[in-house]
């Protein structure tokens, strides 16, 4: 499984409807084929609830250690990505919702005085809730009221999950808007372009990618493209487009009739033995290993299947003896 998008990183998965768009789900590291769920972006808020586990949480050019019990703030149009800590898994509580529920409509006051100063800061992409700051307890109440309210589904629930989710924005704007600023219209530009260029590189990392084209595309000098992808991600380009040759090969080595050597090739790596230079760098071990562990990674899981699988059957059987 992998987070499916369109050719421009937008996710493709709906967050509820038009009638009330809010979606709460369930999630873990390990229900990715690669542990990890790859960059993206949608133009709804994301708040992301740690249930069991760590995760390293990237967003844009930042990158947060999350542990149990905290949560991030995800702002909408945010490129983001996750990933294991330490190769153990994370289970975590997603919840995103379209930001009118929070405003209302276009022009409102709402939207205008506290809602759309936040939308427009690129300086909040995120906000880790750590528990460093006295409010992010807080915060993270009320959004563990909202997976609460979602699960049970009481009587006018809805009501209850807008009146929390206009709390958490008051909390957030309270904490965060006076020390920002808002973005100018160049920083907008930029990430407009960096969107480009991963949508380029999601598309044709298969193939060779060079710098010039990639610099065409977004209509900057080679050293310009470099720079500011450097400066928005935090990775250099040549550094991105490996990562997610390697992250998409490993999908290919899940498969068995899958050669290493085409593992490889099919994610744009011409050379078998640089290949496993850079997953081992990378990923830390090498992709004979890593396939050998997930193979028995596998194995242990559909053993675990069965046995619950008898043991829920001798349950049974138990049971319709007594009646």
């Amino acid at each position: 499984m992998q987070i499916i998008t369109d050719p421009a990183g937008k996710e493709l998965k709906k967050h509820g409807d038009s009638s009330f768009p809010f979606l709460v789900s369930y999630e873990r590291l390990s229900g990715y084929e690669t542990g990890s769920f790859l960059w993206h972006w949608h133009p709804e808020i994301e708040l992301t609830y740690i249930e069991k586990g760590e995760m390293l949480y990237k967003i844009n050019q930042n990158t947060f250690h999350l542990k149990e019990g905290q949560a991030i703030f995800g702002n909408a149009n945010a490129l983001h990505a996750g990933h294991m800590y330490q190769d153990q898994d994370c289970q975590y509580i997603p919840i995103t919702f379209d930001p009118k529920l929070i405003y209302g409509f276009s022009g409102s006051l709402l939207f205008q005085k506290y809602t759309e100063p936040i939308l427009r800061s690129f300086s909040l992409s995120a906000v880790p809730l750590d528990l460093s700051c006295k409010w992010h307890s807080e915060a993270i109440k009320d959004i563990r009221d909202i997976i609460d309210l979602d699960s049970s589904r009481e009587p006018m629930y809805e009501f209850e999950i807008i009146a929390r989710l206009q709390h958490f924005w008051k909390i957030l704007y309270e904490n965060t808007i006076s020390r920002t600023t808002l973005p100018s219209g160049q920083d907008e530009e930029n990430y407009r372009r960096i969107r480009q260029i991963m949508s380029y590189i999601a598309e044709h990392y298969s193939e060779k990618i060079l710098l010039n084209d990639v610099a065409d595309l977004i209509h900057l000098s080679p050293s310009e493209c470099s720079r500011l992808f450097k400066k928005c991600m935090n990775i250099t380009l040549f550094g991105y487009i490996q990562e997610y040759r390697i992250e998409r090969s490993l999908e290919y080595l899940e498969n068995p009739s899958c050669s290493i050597t085409e593992s490889g090739l099919l994610s744009g790596f011409s050379d078998s033995n640089y290949y496993t230079k850079v997953f081992t760098k990378i990923k830390g071990c090498t992709p004979r290993q890593y396939r050998k562990i997930r193979s028995c990674d596998m194995l242990l899981i559909f053993n675990h299947l069965v046995l619950h699988t008898y043991e829920a059957e001798q349950y049974l059987s138990v049971k319709m003896a007594v009646i």
